[in-house]
Order: C-alpha cells, then sequence, then structure tokens
C-alpha cells in the first residue's frame, strides 16, 4: 500500500510516481481523437436548441479518408450525436468494422439532465455541481450503451472542461482512459480549467489510480523552445512580444490539429514533441470541421481541400519520422498494469 502525494484530480501535476512509462516496443506513436459534437453557431451564446447533426457526408469521407491511411480513429462523442439515429446508425458500421473506436464527449449545454442554467461558466461540465457532473455523465454513458452495446471507456470533457472531482467520477463509470488534460493551456479566462504545467506524456489519474490521462499534444517550437513553458508564460505576459516571438519563429505553441495550424506548424511540433521524447502524438479536431460551413476552419469546398492536404502532408512527414498510427487498444496494451493498492495521504 503506497500513500500518494494527491487526489489524482486532473487540474493537478501528477505526482512523479505517476507517470506511465509505456511498454517499450510501442515506442513513439501517434492517435487520432475526433470531438464528435453537434453543429452549432460557434460564435453566439450557448443554447439548450437550435443546433444539427447534419455533417454526415462529411463524416463518411474523413472516416474513408483516416482508414485509408490506416488511422483507426477514436470519436469522442457527445449526446445530439448519439441521438441521432442516422449518425449511430453509421458510426455503429464503423465499429461493426473495427474501423473506429467511439467514447465520451460531454457538452453540458446539451446533455440531460437539464438542471444548470445555460451560461459560459457552466459550459465546462467540470465546474458544475458534483451531483450535476455525475448525473450527465451517465446520461451519456446510457445513451452510448444503448446505441452501441457497450460503456464507453474513452472520455474527453467539451471544452477540455475536466473539474476538481471528474477523475473519480469518471473511475467510477468505468472509465480507462481521459483525454480532456490540454496540456500548456490556460482556460481560467473564460471560467475552465487552468493546464499550465501540466505534462505531455501519459500517466495515472483519480483517488484509485485506475484511469489514465493522456493529454493532448502541444509543442514549444522555435529557436527559443528549450526555454519551454516558462519562458512563453513570460511572454504573454509581456504583450505584444509574444506575438513578435511567434511572427519571428523565435518561439511559438503549436497544438497538434489541423485546426487554425498550418502542416509547416504542425510538423516542427512532431519533431519538437519526438525530441522531447513524447510517446503519443495526440491529435484532435471536431467532427463538424469535415463539412464546409460549420466550423470557422473549413468554410467552403477549397477550405476542405486544403484540410486533406494538410493530412497530407503531416503524414507523410509522420511516416519519414518512422511514428506510426496507434489503435485505443494498442495503446491500452501499452500501458503497465498499476501493480499496487493506492491511498491519498
Amino acid at each position: 500500500m503506497t500513500s500518494l502525494s494527491h487526489d489524482g484530480n486532473l487540474l493537478r501535476a501528477p505526482a512523479p510516481e505517476d507517470r506511465i512509462t509505456l511498454d517499450p516496443a510501442f515506442g513513439t506513436r501517434f492517435m487520432l481523437f475526433v470531438d464528435t459534437e453537434e453543429e452549432f453557431d460557434w460564435n453566439a451564446p450557448f443554447r439548450r436548441t437550435g443546433h444539427g447533426v447534419t455533417a454526415l457526408e462529411g463524416m463518411e469521407r474523413g472516416q474513408a479518408y483516416f482508414a485509408a491511411a490506416g488511422i483507426k480513429p477514436i470519436y469522442v462523442t457527445d449526446y445530439p450525436v448519439v441521438d441521432s439515429d442516422a449518425a449511430a446508425a453509421m458510426m455503429g458500421r464503423w465499429l461493426a468494422d473495427g474501423a473506429a473506436d467511439v467514447g465520451a464527449h460531454l457538452h453540458p449545454w446539451v446533455n440531460p439532465p437539464h438542471i444548470e442554467e445555460v451560461t459560459a461558466a457552466n459550459s465546462y461540465v467540470g465546474f458544475l455541481p458534483e451531483a450535476v457532473e455525475r448525473a450527465k455523465l451517465e446520461a451519456l454513458c446510457l445513451r452510448l450503451a444503448e446505441r452501441f452495446g457497450a460503456r464507453p471507456i474513452v472520455y474527453r470533457a467539451g471544452r477540455y472542461g475536466v473539474g476538481l472531482h471528474s477523475a473519480r467520477l469518471l473511475e467510477q463509470a468505468g472509465f480507462r482512459i481521459d483525454s480532456s488534460v490540454r496540456s500548456r493551456f490556460d482556460y481560467s479566462g473564460q471560467y475552465g480549467p487552468d493546464f499550465q504545467g501540466l505534462p505531455q506524456y501519459p500517466y495515472w489519474a483519480g483517488p484509485g489510480r485506475s484511469l489514465v490521462e493522456l493529454p493532448l499534444s502541444t509543442a514549444f517550437a522555435g529557436l527559443l523552445r528549450r526555454g519551454g513553458e516558462r519562458l512563453y508564460r513570460l511572454a504573454q505576459g509581456a504583450g505584444p512580444l509574444s506575438g513578435a516571438l511567434a511572427r519571428t519563429g523565435m518561439l511559438s505553441r503549436i497544438p497538434l490539429t489541423p485546426e487554425g495550424i498550418s502542416a509547416q506548424e504542425a510538423i516542427a511540433a512532431i519533431d519538437a514533441l519526438i525530441e522531447e521524447g513524447s510517446p503519443v502524438l495526440n491529435f484532435s479536431f471536431h467532427s463538424p470541421t469535415l463539412e464546409p460551413g460549420h466550423t470557422p476552419y473549413v468554410r467552403n469546398e477549397g477550405d476542405r481541400t486544403a484540410f486533406y492536404r494538410w493530412w497530407d502532408a503531416v503524414l507523410d512527414h509522420l511516416d519519414r519520422r518512422n511514428v506510426r498510427p496507434a489503435t485505443l487498444d494498442a495503446f491500452l496494451k501499452a500501458v503497465p498494469a498499476r501493480g499496487r493498492a493506492c491511498q491519498v495521504a
């Protein structure tokens, strides 16, 4: 029985003993999470109604592209999507074919039970009262199980909105992986979580340390990248200096996503993360981006063509660096067993 230094919540850096060392045979791999959600106006206030689930042709096209590239995406899926008969049938086919995995993605403003007031602050489910977060999570898990025959084991909070109780609730609900931590980002100015100082590697979370945290991947690139997060924070506090450093290629923060990030930037981030020793490069984007007109990133057919060209360039670079895709099952098999019981100090 080992005494742990904190309760395993997802807003604190893990203890050194919580770092997960993957099976060496796993090597350096990449995974793709798709935040699979309803379409809504990103510039409007949050609403319980007025959304759609219509980007299915775009999702079909995207799935075909990734399957041809040997990638098995993980579609973390929210309530409006799983509640759509057409979307659930389409994704059920992918599951049956072994071409994709499905997890949970929670947008509290459209996820029952509808208890809380719909506000920007309440859009982060982990910052709602614990009982409300639990009830919404259970409603989503039950709907996913009804549609796909099993409860989900992988989770990402909408807006990355985990809170103090989220890891414990995820453990209790039977999840094995969370991928909500967007390392090196701070959303506290928008009522959300602060992930500054959290690592890029996978680690054990939750009070029982049975939950694997697989953070989204973000790199620092540029001539000053070795200054890392500390230097980036100092530059952010210096107003125009941050922008100047990014424009001149001295220091920039680059998440692994095709949304708002150029292929050249993503390639620089890949190289930086490999240099850091990150064992898993965790890519992500939002499912409505696959259909023109739903997000700021793909507004028309030309943007969609550019989206796939981005992936062509990035996948070519990953291949040159010998970074192969990993499935959810392969990742879980590379995670060592947690060999002892735990208690919080």
